[in-house]
């Protein structure tokens, strides 16, 4: 304990608030909130014998200590949960990854718009979500712009209406084809529906389809009918959980791999979705302490909270979490543990399903070794190999008719890309002529002679028998005779090897295989990438030197500046006159030769 922590020890106030540890470099590693912050912050530096291991080790990086006196415990509680999401502390319990959930947002526009975003901002717009699943939020607006016309452009001034508004997608807003009230009733509708208040909606539709009807309005009614046919059948797939109202259920579950928190999300009783979130910094701590992190994170973020929500177990903060959602929400929540009934059933769903989010996880883990590790073992067992293959590099050569002639040579350990490693290579002893076998020598010649960083434990040439003898002549000839090396045939995935006339065929759907195959397409792709930007610099050329004026010098100048052909089009007069020795004619004579090409 420095010197400094212990005088402000000393000096501790008998109130509630909220204090910060920071470690020697001033970064905040813990964030807690006390009703007594004297009791509370010198309790972590009495006898350690009772704290867990993640405490002592929290205790012993604390070299400095802040803290926040507050009016009343929900205050700290406050406080905490901001200062958690802002600084996100080391020693924390954090929601994995909380801040790349997806939303989707009602703007607060004269008519508004529905879309996607991972930015949560104070502009007036409601936000649904979070989302664990991309997918999910855009099935869920593809459904919401078969169900609703709504706008998708961004400005209102259109002279006329788009394509969206002629086959029934959109009402038009941008020229004036729809009255704003009209629009913002919609609005509610969506915002009902992305609630899970499908039965309102269905009420809304129906109410506005028979004043339509009576107002002789055919053409209005018949749209909110279709509407109207299409949530119904919505609402039919909602299963009703309970009688009504707003319900989170939340279940919580833990396994060697970690922590997991699931939620179903019940609206106006029935089941409308459901989430999972999983807890990192959660191995030495109580359920009772996961489940209230939990809770204070994921409801300070969250853009709806409902009247109820229901807990796995009892917690000691209970009544305090229930105060301050209270606040939050601007009407009363309840917080409960239910024991019995139906309330109880949900939440052991809730548990049992979080129990198969982990049990998926290990599966998953499981699977990735099997298609990895255990694939490399498996390869190095059927070539008969006396060192496990840990560092495998493959090459691949790509062309046309020996044009823009380049290799690749991808590089995977323990059966996964190692990018980094990652060559490519411009060849120059073939151009122009189409000989895979000297683009192999080349290559390896050019890896292996004067090779530099570790070496592989086996070496994959993409060809048959003659590019593996090819390739074989330069390897063994830069003294590299232990290292195995096979070719790979393209058509069946034969692998040829060196002193062996017949190829080694690998079983169909072994693990083996598929490494092989996964290394060979990897390199096939890198190969290909770099032919294609080759390919197209040249065409830059080619296109470019139909412009007056343009030279060697220029050419090289704007593709540096602007990197690709379509970037060079689109810029204007001013950018390509500021590129280093462009002047003001050769940039309006590039600009006008593109748009008269257009």
């Amino acid at each position: 304990m420095t010197d400094e922590v212990q005088e402000k020890l000393q000096i501790l106030p008998d109130k509630p608030g909220v204090y910060l540890m920071k470690d020697a470099q001033g970064r905040i590693i813990y964030v807690g909130k006390a009703v007594n912050l004297k009791n509370r912050v010198r309790s972590y530096f009495q006898s350690s014998r009772n704290h867990s291991p993640k405490v002592q080790a929290l205790v012993a990086r604390i070299a400095d200590l802040e803290y926040i006196v507050t009016a009343s415990e929900i205050e700290a509680l406050i406080f905490e949960c901001n200062l958690i999401k802002k600084h996100h502390p080391k020693y924390n319990i954090s929601l994995r990854d909380d801040k790349t959930y997806p939303y989707i947002k009602v703007t607060a526009e004269e008519y508004p718009r529905v879309f996607a975003t991972r930015k949560v901002l104070k502009d007036g717009a409601r936000y649904f979500g979070p989302y664990t699943s991309a997918g999910a939020v855009h099935e869920t607006l593809r459904l919401l712009k078969k169900l609703f016309p709504l706008r998708s452009c961004r400005k209102l001034d259109a002279p006329r209406p788009c394509l969206e508004h002629h086959i029934k997608r959109c009402l038009a807003p941008c020229s004036g084809q729809v009255d704003q009230a009209e629009y913002q009733e919609m609005i509610r509708a969506v915002c009902l529906f992305l609630e899970g208040r499908s039965d309102a909606v269905a009420q809304s539709l129906r109410r506005r389809m028979e004043a339509a009807a009576e107002q002789l309005n055919f053409e209005l009614a018949a749209k909110l009918r279709d509407q109207l046919a299409a949530v119904e059948k919505i609402t039919e797939k909602q299963n009703i959980v309970t009688g009504s109202g707003d319900q989170d259920a939340i279940g919580l579950a833990r396994s060697a791999l970690g922590t997991c928190v699931q939620v179903f999300f019940i609206r106006s009783g029935k089941m409308v979705g459901r989430d999972h979130f999983l807890l990192s910094g959660s191995e030495d701590e109580s359920d009772e302490a996961l489940l209230t992190a939990f809770i204070k994170q994921y409801y300070n973020q969250a853009t709806f909270i409902p009247r109820e929500i229901l807990l796995p177990l009892i917690l000691e903060e209970q009544a305090l979490l229930a105060d301050w959602l209270s606040g939050s929400k601007g009407s009363r929540v309840a917080v409960e543990t239910p024991k019995r009934g139906t309330k109880k059933d949900i939440v052991n769903m809730a548990i049992g399903n979080a129990s198969l989010v982990l049990e998926e996880q290990a599966a998953k883990i499981q699977s990735r070794n099997e298609q990895t590790e255990g694939a490399v073992d498996e390869l190095g067992q059927y070539l008969g190999l006396a060192k496990r293959p840990d560092r495998m590099e493959c090459f691949d050569i790509s062309h046309i008719q020996g044009s823009e002639t380049v290799a690749s040579m991808v590089v995977f350990e323990g059966g996964m890309p190692k990018k980094d490693d990652y060559r490519r290579y411009k060849l120059k002893t073939v151009e122009g002529k189409p000989d895979d076998f000297r683009s192999m020598q080349e290559v390896v010649g050019r890896r292996y002679r004067d090779a530099s960083g570790p070496l592989p434990d086996l070496i994959i040439i993409d060809g048959g028998k003659g590019q593996l003898s090819s390739a074989l002549e330069i390897i063994r000839g830069a003294g590299l005779t232990d290292v195995p090396v096979v070719g790979l045939a393209k058509e069946f995935e034969h692998i040829f090897q060196e002193g062996c006339s017949e190829p080694l065929i690998l079983p169909r759907h072994s693990q083996a295989l598929y490494l092989i195959q996964r290394i060979r397409d990897e390199a096939h792709r890198f190969a290909i990438t770099y032919h294609r930007k080759l390919r197209a610099k040249r065409n830059l050329v080619s296109v470019l030197d139909h412009v007056d004026g343009i030279g060697a010098k220029r050419r090289k100048a704007l593709w540096e500046a602007f990197g690709n052909l379509n970037k060079i089009k689109e810029a204007s007069v001013e950018e390509m006159a500021a590129v280093p020795g462009m002047n003001l004619p050769a940039a309006q004579a590039v600009y006008d030769f593109f748009r008269r090409k257009l």
